[in-house]
C-alpha cells in the first residue's frame, strides 16, 4: 500500500483556484449584464441562462438556428502580444454570423474558455469582448463556463468556443433554393485577416524573420495590431437590410470563413448553376498582399484559406442589386457586385494559362460551381 502525502493536497495545490475563478467572474458581470434586454431573466452565475421567448407566439412557423464555432490559432497571436480583448469579438462573428446567414435573428450566446491558469484580468477581457461582440449583434450572452485545466494545458494557453441559438420565420429562410441565373454577387469588405488562416499566416512570419512588433509601412501599423484586427460583425447590417424592401431580393447570404471565398459561396450555388466571380471588382487589404510575397504563397493556397478581403458575400436578385448596394454602402459597409449567377454548362473551362479555378463539391454539399477568374487590381504590383 502507498504511503499518504507527508502533506495535505487541496484544489488549489492541484492547480485550479476556485478563488481566482469567482474574481474573474466579479469583473466581467457587467459587461455581460450589459447585453440583457428584459427578455433575459436572472443574472449572471445561475446554472442556466433563461430567455423569454414569447416574440415567438407572432412567428407564423418559427425555426431556431443555432451555431458553434471557435476563433483558432489567432489566440496565439493574442497570447504572444498580452493582448485579450479582441479575441471575444472574433468568436462572437464567427457564430452569429454563421446565423444571419439563413436570414435568423441571434437571440442569446454562451462561451466556454479552457484555460491552464485562471487569470482573472485575462478571463475577463476575454470575456468584455465577447459581451461587446454580442452588443455589436445585438445578442444577449446569457452563460458561459470557464475551465481550468492544470496538467493538460500550460498555465499560459486557453481555447475559447461559443454557441448561439436564433430565430427565423420558415418562408424567409434564405439559401441555394431562392438563387436564380442571372442573380449578383454582391462582396462585403472583410475587416482583414478575420479569424481564419492564422496557421498560413503565422507560418508565413516566422519564416519571413518578422515578429508581431514589426511596423509594416504598407498596413501603416505593426503586425499585431493588423493581425488582432478583430472580424467584422455583418448581423445587424443584414438584418436591416432583409427587413428593408430590398431584402426582399436578398436571395442567399455567405460567411467567408474556413476553405475562402469560393468554397463557402459554393455551398449557396444550387445545382446547375454556377458563379462567376471576377478578382478584378476589388482589391484586397495590403495584408493579403505580403502574405502572399512574403511566404511566397501561391493565389490559389490564398484564396483557399484567407477570405482575400471579401468576408461576406449576398446573392440578390439583379434588379435589386443596386438597392442592395445602396443600403449597405449608407450602413458603412464598403460593397461592390463581384460576379453572376448562370447555368453552370455556360461557365467557361478554367484556362490553364492563367489563375482560373473552378471550385465545386464543398464542405459536402452537392451543389453548383464557382468560377474565379480575373486579377485583383495592382495585385503584385
Amino acid at each position: 500500500m502507498s504511503a499518504a502525502s507527508p502533506q495535505p493536497i487541496t484544489y488549489a495545490a492541484a492547480g485550479v483556484d476556485t478563488h481566482a475563478g469567482d474574481k474573474a467572474v466579479e469583473l466581467m458581470k457587467e459587461a455581460v449584464a450589459a447585453t440583457h434586454g428584459p427578455e433575459v431573466l436572472g443574472g449572471v452565475g445561475a446554472f442556466a441562462g433563461l430567455l423569454d421567448v414569447s416574440a415567438l407566439k407572432d412567428y407564423e412557423r418559427p425555426l431556431l438556428a443555432s451555431s458553434t464555432d471557435g476563433v483558432g490559432t489567432k489566440i496565439a497571436i493574442a497570447r504572444a502580444l498580452d493582448i485579450h480583448d479582441t479575441i471575444g469579438q472574433d468568436l462572437v462573428a464567427m457564430v452569429v454570423d454563421d446565423i444571419v446567414v439563413l436570414g435568423a435573428k441571434p437571440l442569446a450566446m454562451t462561451d466556454y474558455i479552457a484555460c491552464g491558469k485562471v487569470v482573472p484580468e485575462r478571463i475577463a477581457d476575454i470575456v468584455r469582448g465577447i459581451a461587446e461582440g454580442c452588443r455589436l449583434a445585438g445578442c444577449a450572452l446569457v452563460g458561459g463556463e470557464t475551465a481550468e485545466h492544470p496538467g493538460l494545458m500550460a498555465p499560459e494557453d486557453y481555447d475559447v468556443a461559443g454557441a448561439a441559438v436564433g430565430v427565423v420565420e420558415a418562408s424567409k429562410v434564405l439559401g441555394p433554393e431562392r438563387v436564380e441565373a442571372g442573380d449578383v454577387i454582391i462582396g462585403m469588405d472583410s475587416s482583414g485577416l478575420h479569424s481564419n488562416g492564422y496557421s498560413l499566416v503565422r507560418a508565413v512570419i516566422d519564416a519571413a524573420g518578422l515578429g508581431w512588433d514589426t511596423h509594416v509601412e504598407e498596413l501603416g501599423r505593426t503586425l499585431g495590431e493588423e493581425a488582432l484586427e478583430p472580424t467584422r460583425i455583418y448581423t445587424r447590417d443584414l438584418l436591416d437590410l432583409l427587413e428593408s424592401p430590398a431584402g426582399e431580393g436578398v436571395h442567399a447570404l455567405c460567411h467567408v470563413t474556413g476553405g475562402g471565398l469560393a468554397a463557402n459561396l459554393a455551398r449557396v450555388v444550387p445545382a446547375g448553376l454556377g458563379a462567376a466571380v471576377d478578382r478584378a471588382t476589388w482589391t484586397p487589404g495590403a495584408i493579403f498582399e505580403r502574405v502572399s510575397t512574403w511566404g511566397s504563397v501561391p493565389l490559389a493556397d490564398l484564396e483557399a484559406t484567407l477570405n482575400m478581403g471579401l468576408g461576406m458575400v449576398a446573392v440578390v436578385s439583379a434588379d435589386a442589386a443596386d438597392a442592395v448596394l445602396a443600403q449597405l454602402e449608407s450602413a458603412g459597409l464598403p460593397s461592390r457586385a463581384i460576379g453572376r449567377i448562370h447555368p453552370q454548362d455556360a461557365l467557361a473551362a478554367p484556362r490553364p494559362s492563367t489563375s482560373d479555378v473552378l471550385v465545386s463539391g464543398t464542405k459536402g454539399v452537392d451543389g453548383g460551381a464557382v468560377l474565379m477568374t480575373g486579377t485583383h487590381p495592382g495585385w503584385g504590383a
